[in-house]
């Protein structure tokens, strides 16, 4: 069996499962840098990608308040974690993996 590797984030703990995928953070190579955001999960129809939104809040000068803004982001899912729509999960930044795809999922969020 396979073991995690440390990827260097606190409060991420790896997966259950292992997996020998090249571009898995936990059980391959890649590198995890950059910014980690929590984001919900919106489509899994891709091979091993999902499309998630990301919403935040952008402060606008001029009337001195907040808006509301989303993206949607490719995020690769490793085969040893399962995500399905709806799902809260953690992205990480890593280097560009395919022409929109720059994230990949840390692991679910608890609660």
């Amino acid at each position: 069996m396979q073991r995690a590797r440390n990827i260097g984030i606190p409060g991420v703990s790896p997966p259950d499962r292992t997996c020998d995928d090249q571009l898995c953070p936990w059980h391959g190579t890649l590198p995890v840098r950059g910014q980690i955001m929590r984001v919900r999960v919106v489509n899994v129809k891709m091979s091993r990608v999902a499309t998630v939104v990301h919403e935040y809040l952008h402060f606008v000068e001029k009337y001195k308040r907040y808006e509301r803004r989303r993206k949607k982001k490719h995020v690769r899912v490793p085969p040893c974690i399962d995500v399905k729509p709806g799902d809260e999960v953690l992205i990480g930044e890593t280097r560009p993996l395919a022409k929109s795809v720059s994230f990949v999922v840390l692991g679910k969020v608890k609660g």
